[in-house]
């Protein structure tokens, strides 16, 4: 497979901590699948890229810069309503009255329960009512429970706003993907993608920088107050320069029965199963990392002023190795990365959690194993996406969906029942880490019939 469409593949699948992928391994004629399998046909050849408007454009009113920076905005809006908080959350949880610091982990997960839950019906809500209308109704939604969480008094009134902040926000994720391919194939979708993700990797980084920042001049709820101004602005600039990208002939009737036969083709798949329930086990680890970190930081070590430098660190180390991937899974081939990741993982989580248990864990131990266990599960996030997509290549749109509705659901309760298991110490937290990372390989295995690093499969 070519490292550009590698490097695609990576950008869609890792990103916001999940998203809907498409099958990238098509030629600049190929359609593109919809929830209903079949979908809206991609534009016929791609049209010469520059930075200024011409007739050819494929969006028109937007040159090619503005466009890539505006898809990079709507794939950071779900990270910036992730981390931006994350300095906030025992000033939330004292405002709130919520009763333990463990409890205040649900701030980050009713938010993942919403985002995972809704990607099953913004694909199909735009292929039948067009890319504009759903994008900004999603906005529109995140805006007003962005605004909701400012009000917001009690900590069910926080949650219920946090479920639709995320649903809102996935409006964002899945349209970006159907619009860039709405306009680019090919080549130049890989180059869309890859500048938008370089942008987007960028926000997981500063996000909590940005969180901290406010707290020291303002209260929390201008951290939301924040998220509601930036989803307005970034909504008004797509209302003003964003064109309907999805031809009125490509639109397609709601039909349930393709659908549903769709789903039961995905989650019969042996390969597309294994690696799908092999990401929630990982992705289960990233969310239970998130969750906890605040607290790791401030009430396991109290190092509150290393908080927002260690987890750039970190957050970088991932980015780090989503580009690399982009730039080796080409040569090297998608199961030797991700297999070998893997054990590595495998490796790094069993000895983080015997350094914890044995009373040698500080604060700077964890920060290099958790590193280093974050920049494997970047090698394994976007390889273990693909290949759970390699047999599905006639259902895309359906098993992307299926894909980013169980990681992230599965992945934000596991992560959430490991992050309740925290009680003073990280030994919690690196055993459920070393064990997600073990199930996932008994998952791999299942997958690939018991061997390791065997070469791709033939695509159906």
């Amino acid at each position: 497979m070519p490292s550009a469409r590698l490097s695609v593949i990576a950008a869609l699948r890792f990103t916001g901590y999940s998203s809907r992928i498409v099958d990238l391994e098509f030629t600049p004629a190929a359609s593109s699948r919809s929830l209903l399998g079949h979908g809206t046909a991609a534009r016929q050849s791609a049209p010469v890229i520059s930075s200024s408007v011409s007739v050819t454009s494929p969006h028109p009113g937007m040159g090619f810069r503005q466009f890539v920076t505006l898809i990079a905005a709507l794939m950071a809006t779900n990270a910036l309503a992730i981390d931006a908080m994350l300095p906030a959350l025992p000033a939330i949880g004292d405002s709130l009255s919520i009763a333990t610091p463990n409890q205040r982990q649900w701030i980050v997960t009713s938010y993942l329960l919403g985002f995972g839950s809704a990607q099953l019906i913004y694909g199909t809500l735009s292929d039948r009512f067009g890319r504009r209308p759903v994008l900004l109704t999603g906005f529109a939604i995140y805006a007003v429970a962005s605004l909701a969480a400012v009000a917001a008094h009690s900590f069910e009134a926080m949650m219920a706003a946090r479920v639709i902040q995320g649903v809102g926000a996935a409006g964002t994720r899945v349209l970006a993907v159907s619009i860039v391919r709405d306009c680019y194939s090919g080549r130049q979708m890989a180059r869309v993608m890859s500048l938008a993700f370089i942008v987007f990797l960028a926000v997981p980084i500063v996000a909590p920088s940005v969180g901290q920042v406010i707290m020291w001049v303002a209260p929390w709820r201008f951290i939301f107050g924040l998220l509601a101004v930036f989803s307005i602005a970034i909504a008004l600039w797509a209302f003003a320069k964003l064109p309907e990208t999805l031809h009125p002939e490509d639109r397609l009737p709601i039909a349930f029965g393709p659908v549903f036969q769709s789903f039961r083709t995905v989650l019969t798949n042996r390969v597309s199963m294994g690696y799908m329930l092999a990401m929630t086990l990982v992705m289960g680890s990233l969310f239970g990392f998130i969750n906890s970190a605040q607290q790791v930081f401030v009430d396991v070590f109290q190092a509150g002023s290393y908080f927002t430098l260690i987890f750039a660190l970190i957050a970088a180390s991932i980015a780090l190795a989503s580009l690399l991937n982009a730039r080796i899974v080409g040569r090297v081939g998608s199961r030797r990365v991700s297999h070998a990741a893997l054990l590595g993982f495998i490796a790094l989580t069993c000895t983080h959690a015997a350094v914890a248990w044995t009373g040698h864990e500080s604060i700077w131990s964890f920060a290099i194993l958790q590193c280093a266990t974050m920049f494997a599960f970047g090698l394994m996030g976007p390889n273990f996406g693909a290949m759970s997509m390699e047999p599905l290549g006639h259902v895309a749109g359906t098993a992307s969906s299926v894909q980013g509705f169980i990681t992230t659901v599965g992945g934000a309760v596991l992560g959430f029942a490991i992050g309740q298991q925290l009680d003073g110490s990280v030994k919690p937290l690196t055993a459920g880490f070393a064990a997600f990372g073990i199930g996932a390989l008994l998952l791999v295995l299942f997958a690939e019939k018991g061997k390791l690093f065997r070469p791709s499969q033939p695509r159906s």
